[in-house]
């Protein structure tokens, strides 16, 4: 499962013209909203300097926008186009549909035991994601 969503995840990004991380850090801005340079680099793992490029690229596609932070004018939050947002959101469409109708094969109390081992697998990938990142050359050493 997780190759086929990598999969749609590319298609999805090359359709809007984007890299796989530009779509991730599109993935983050719509999760947890309008974030700083800096918490995108933390959130993504990326080196600060290559997230201001990517914003930098992002920007001159109309996908985000720099904003001033509403507490600390010296700070920049980067925000989602809505407008180029929903320009794509039909590509999702048919994956959306064809979860719903999924999702009414189960019974609730099936799919409170689907949803917990989604969320306690991706919080062991997220882990062993930081656990590679935070170490660096270090983790593929031991």
């Amino acid at each position: 499962m997780s190759t086929a969503t990598v999969m749609f995840h590319t298609a999805i990004a090359e359709t809007r013209g984007l890299s796989a991380v530009e779509s991730k850090v599109l993935d983050y801005l719509a999760r947890f909203g309008p974030q700083t340079p800096k918490d995108l680099a933390q959130l993504s793992g990326l080196a600060p300097a290559s997230v201001t490029a990517m914003i930098d690229r992002l920007e001159r596609k109309g996908i985000v926008n720099r904003e001033r932070h509403p507490d600390d004018r010296r700070k920049v939050l980067i925000a989602l186009d809505q407008a180029a947002i929903a320009s794509g959101l039909h590509l999702w469409d048919h994956l959306v549909k064809g979860m719903y109708e999924l999702c009414d094969r189960y019974t609730d109390d099936e799919l409170r035991t689907i949803i917990g081992f989604a969320q306690a697998a991706t919080a062991l990938t997220h882990e062993s994601t930081a656990k590679l990142t935070a170490s660096g050359s270090e983790a593929t050493n031991e």
